[in-house]
């Protein structure tokens, strides 16, 4: 698709005021305690909403053609497939110890 899309300084000034808010909520949730894992999974949805906002509007995908989509979203995916394998180990942690006791 060789159309081109004209975007504002504006929008990706507004864009990158809201990765600016996300980054200060996150180091904010870095100093709250919401008990157990409930700050990992803060964090995470965090990024994975300012992971988002870059790939939709800084890497170009909102205005892509439909092959692009697919590929950015299979990595989306992947990504999280990763961090639900990765974050299944810490999160049944506490089930042992219940178990045993």
């Amino acid at each position: 698709m060789n159309s081109r899309h004209i975007v504002s300084i504006r929008f990706y000034a507004l864009v990158f005021g809201a990765l600016v808010l996300l980054t200060l909520a996150t180091a904010g949730v870095a100093f709250v305690d919401l008990g157990g894992e409930l700050n990992t999974i803060a964090a995470l949805t965090i990024a994975l909403v300012k992971a988002l906002l870059v790939i939709l509007f800084f890497m170009h995908v909102w205005h892509s053609s439909r092959l692009t989509w697919v590929f950015a979203g299979a990595g989306f995916f992947w990504l999280l497939i990763l961090l639900t394998l990765t974050l299944a180990d810490p999160l049944t942690r506490d089930w042992l110890e219940t178990a045993i006791k």
